[in-house]
């Protein structure tokens, strides 16, 4: 089978995809240790809310870190995949997973990994 650019550029795509998620869960690590302190929520939330309202939001900001960290996760190994042209379920589940992070890069690469199916190596 000719090798064409497609999965070079699928695989491209998704490590960028999940570079830029990555430096997001890093950006919610800071906010969430900035959020756990009283003097940030003092300035938003009424004196007698914040004991309820303290612990929500850092639940909220954990699963959206983890959410996070699996959409940085996933593209890169299926950026790596796409890159040495094998194991295309892989690289398929990284650039639908990457769509939830990056639309535009997302499904350009699902786009080009999908075209490019007979030339991995499954």
């Amino acid at each position: 089978m000719e090798k064409t650019w497609k999965p070079t550029t699928a695989g491209i795509l998704l490590i960028i995809s999940g570079a830029v998620q990555a430096l997001s869960a890093m950006g919610l690590i800071i906010v969430i240790s900035t959020v756990n302190t009283w003097h940030f929520i003092s300035g938003i939330v009424p004196p007698q809310d914040i004991p309820f309202v303290a612990p929500l939001v850092g639940t909220i900001l954990i699963i959206l870190l983890v959410m996070s960290i699996i959409e940085a996760v996933f593209p890169i190994i299926g950026g790596v995949f796409a890159l040495q042209r094998r194991r295309w379920g892989w690289a398929l589940a990284g650039s639908i997973i990457a769509i939830l992070g990056l639309f535009p890069l997302g499904v350009a690469s699902l786009v080009f990994v999908g075209m490019s199916e007979k030339e991995f190596n499954k």
